[in-house]
């Protein structure tokens, strides 16, 4: 009985039960079986126990600021930045792809609204370019992967709520790693074009004038980051509250300064912004249920204990977890996978001095990068049905960037100065 209901939740996995009716419906079967010791109250308690949670509110704030930014027109302004950028570079508009999700990182705060705004609007322009539709779906999807690692993210918010760990620190940690992912995918991209002969889109980098004006253009977007990062270190507010300010933010910037909002969108923002939460926090309320069966059993410390008794070396320890959120991440739903890991994980890896900060940044890369591994990965579909494109085409035009974000992942592992740096110098 220990571990039926975890054996049942992958049965319900592998029969393609939406992630969080298995979660909730492998707990509902511990809690039934387990009536005597019990009470099925308890279960409805621990399903609703997470929507009172004042950490968590940042993840439906956050959406609906991203959500808004996009209706704002703000998107499009950021496209045209990033071409001033890197428009005249081998592979241009796969180079505007990756900037673009870098620039996009301090609104979205979603890898998935990320993939399916950018292969709506910049994929159909590539392939009419030349590009194969297929390397337009892989570069999209994988572009994606650094928008939650950017700040603010979605993933930080929730291990930071599970870890008990600062989530302005987490914020900050993901600057580094997330820019070195957009550099190792741009790298891959000029490789990549320059073989096939995708060419720039333009002759030359625009004078100084035309690039300070698609700056200013774009400034209401690429201010919200800054906005939110110096707000929580200098402790003006909590990323809970900078999220509530920065859908302010995003209404002010798409009403008074473009003039692009209108009050007839309200209705169908407010209808995609609650869609997205909702699917998160359903997620979230289901493993907070098949959590409880787990502490209750003391699942997560045998499994740790386990962990502990392969190797006692931090480097060897790293290792072997990241090939295990590696399979993970092939196989369940990131944010899912970071819900029933995080718990299980971080005492392991705290008991053997690596910081929680640091490990944060590796379980939340790894996962997201997940998104675009077959078979369930997310971004992968997102990006293969809008672009209608076989998935066996989209991963093979997807290797190379994913070698390259794998390359990433083991620095940012082995070198934690590059992901603690900045939160040390920051709050010290």
């Amino acid at each position: 009985m220990e571990y039926l209901p975890l054996l049942l939740m992958f049965v319900f996995f592998a029969l393609n039960v939406p992630i969080a009716v298995s979660m909730g419906a492998a707990a509902m079967a511990y809690f039934m079986f387990k009536g005597d010791e019990l009470p099925l109250e308890i279960f409805a308690q621990r399903l609703i126990s997470p929507t009172d949670s004042f950490p968590l509110l940042a993840v439906p704030f956050y959406t609906l600021a991203g959500v808004i930014m996009n209706h704002a027109g703000i998107t499009r302004r950021l496209m045209g930045f990033a071409d001033a950028l890197v428009g005249h570079m081998n592979g241009a508009l796969a180079q505007v792809n990756v900037l673009l999700a870098t620039l996009m990182g301090g609104l979205s705060a979603s890898a998935n609204a990320d993939a399916a705004m950018q292969a709506k609007m910049v994929g159909p322009e590539m392939i009419r370019r030349g590009y194969s539709p297929a390397f337009a779906a892989a570069i999209t999807a994988c572009a994606a992967v650094i928008t939650p690692i950017i700040p603010p993210g979605i993933g930080f918010i929730i291990y930071g709520f599970i870890a008990d760990v600062s989530i302005g620190r987490l914020f900050l940690g993901g600057v580094v790693p997330g820019l070195m992912v957009c550099v190792f995918l741009m790298i891959t991209v000029h490789v990549i074009s320059k073989r096939r002969g995708y060419t720039p889109q333009r002759t030359r980098m625009p004078p100084a004038q035309e690039v300070r004006r698609a700056f200013v253009d774009a400034l209401g977007a690429l201010s919200i980051a800054l906005f939110i990062v110096f707000g929580i270190r200098y402790g003006i507010f909590t990323p809970t509250e900078a999220g509530a300010l920065a859908v302010l933010y995003a209404v002010f910037v798409g009403v008074v300064w473009h003039r692009e909002l209108k009050l007839s969108q309200a209705y169908p923002i407010l209808l995609e912004a609650t869609l997205a939460t909702s699917v998160i926090m359903l997620i979230i309320c289901c493993a907070s249920a098949f959590g409880y069966y787990m502490t209750w059993e003391r699942i997560p410390p045998k499994i740790a204990a386990w962990i502990v008794s392969l190797t006692r070396d931090p480097y060897v320890l790293l290792l072997i977890i990241n090939l295990l959120l590696v399979v993970v991440g092939m196989l369940i739903e990131g944010t899912a996978a970071l819900i029933l890991l995080t718990p299980i994980l971080v005492p392991v890896v705290t008991k053997l001095g690596i910081d929680p900060v640091h490990f944060g940044l590796i379980i939340v890369l790894n996962l997201t990068i997940g998104g675009v591994t077959p078979p369930v990965g997310t971004l992968m579909y997102t990006t293969s049905s809008i672009l209608r494109v076989p998935l066996d085409k989209f991963t093979r035009e997807a290797l190379p960037f994913l070698a390259a974000m794998f390359l990433v992942l083991f620095l940012i592992t082995y070198i934690p100065g590059l992901v603690l740096w900045l939160p040390n110098w920051a709050f010290g």
